[in-house]
């Protein structure tokens, strides 16, 4: 096996293992967020696409010969529960779970940006197309998030305004 195909099934290892630690860290969040329906609603969404994803990655490591990574996937899938449980002690979880998310997206987008390129280096095309669909959604969602930041900005103030336990959720 060549040296740039084994940095490509390494970095699909890693893309899946992150992926894993996503869908963990969502419905984390998902969890509290009753009082924020919108917001719900799109993360609840995106946890499906980020099952879909995730298989993505694993029919792309099926088709090269490879499997995930145990290891990274349960090491993603903890530090996601303590993400998640970290927030539930902040009296603005909304707020530290939507900069979470945000920050998340991005460090997805520049993984696919870089397993597109590792792949179409190396001519797996198929590879290169199910991380282009990746990409599209998790630019997509960043997007999403971008627009609400104010929104959710105003909504957690207006309700910290009127009751604290009622804003963090």
């Amino acid at each position: 096996m060549s040296e740039t195909r084994e940095w490509l099934v390494q970095w699909l290892r890693d893309a899946h293992a992150m992926e894993e630690q996503a869908e963990t860290m969502l419905n984390g969040q998902l969890s509290r967020l009753e009082s924020y329906p919108e917001l719900r609603q799109r993360i609840s969404l995106h946890v499906d696409e980020t099952k879909g994803q995730a298989a993505r990655l694993r029919t792309c490591l099926e088709q090269l010969g490879e499997d995930t990574s145990t290891l990274k996937d349960a090491g993603g899938k903890l530090l996601a529960m303590a993400q998640s449980l970290s927030g539930v002690f902040a009296g603005d979880e909304v707020m530290k779970g939507s900069l979470a998310s945000y920050t998340f997206e991005h460090m997805e987008i520049a993984s696919y940006t870089i397993l597109i390129a590792a792949a179409e280096s190396l001519g797996e095309t198929e590879v290169a197309r199910a991380c282009e669909q990746n990409l599209r959604e998790e630019e997509a969602m960043a997007e999403w998030l971008k627009n609400k930041l104010p929104a959710t900005t105003e909504q957690f103030l207006a309700r910290s305004e009127t009751d604290s336990d009622y804003a963090k959720r």
